[in-house]
Parts: structure tokens; sequence; C-alpha cells
């Protein structure tokens, strides 16, 4: 499996720092993750819907920690290309919390 593309939407907010796309193999599409400033660090929060007892379930995740890891760092490396993209564009540095 390979991620062909990684689009990301960048926001200005404290935690959440940017909504991800990725496409697997050029042919399946997952919308909706998020990437976020948690207490230890960037990390990223799969598509989720809240359920009627309030609580959120995912709609889509890795299996296992060595998927999510390959995942996570691909997704977070090109939020901080893009980062800084916006950096070079604007003139100005701008640096994680």
């Amino acid at each position: 499996m390979e991620i062909t593309e990684i689009r990301i939407s960048l926001r200005d907010d404290n935690k959440l720092k940017a909504f991800a796309s990725i496409t697997l193999d050029n042919c399946f599409v997952i919308r909706g993750l998020k990437i976020i400033e948690g207490a230890k660090g960037m990390f990223v929060a799969m598509p989720s819907r809240k359920r009627p007892d309030g609580t959120y379930q995912d709609v889509a995740h890795p299996i296992n920690n060595e998927t999510r890891s390959w995942m996570e760092k691909q997704i977070i490396d090109t939020y901080d290309r893009e980062r800084q993209k916006l950096e070079a564009e604007a003139g100005i540095e701008v640096t994680r919390e």
C-alpha cells in the first residue's frame, strides 16, 4: 500500500492545525483526518462520527501501530512542508506551540 496523495487544509486554531485527505494507491480516498497539537506533540486523528451516547467512533483507521505510525509520519511531514511554504510566501515564521 502506498499513499499517493496527501492534501492539507491549514487551520488557524490552538489545537486543530489542519484537516487532511489521503489517497491510497491512486484509488481510495480517506477524508476528514485532523492534525492536532496535543500535550505530547502532533498527532493525526482519524475521521470519526458521533454516536447517540455522545462518544466518537472512528470511521476509518489503521489496524496496527506500525501502519498508524507510517501514515501519521507522512501526513505530518506534508503538513510541515505546507506550513513552511506558507511561511516562505508570507515572509513570516510560523512556529509550533
